[in-house]
């Protein structure tokens, strides 16, 4: 009898190689035809868009359910 967490096991590794296997064209150096890559983001730029503004949302989010929250406990008090 096969394991079934050795089964799930399998059958994920299988699925993430198959998945690599799919993106590696993602990774190419080599330019098509028409293609007009843009400049590069710098540090800064890069990190205020893929650090500051998931940071700067979970924060709005955030306050907005906390004031909710507290909105509802001065209603039932």
């Amino acid at each position: 009898m096969v394991n079934k967490n050795a089964l799930r096991a399998g059958a994920i590794a299988a699925g993430t190689t198959l998945m690599l296997l799919m993106s590696s064209p993602a990774f190419a150096l080599i330019h098509d035809d028409g293609e007009d890559p843009g400049p590069g983001l710098s540090i800064g730029q890069t990190l205020g868009l893929y650090v500051g503004i998931p940071v700067l949302l979970f924060l709005v989010i955030a306050g907005l359910v906390t004031a909710s929250d507290k909105s509802r406990k001065k209603a039932k008090g």
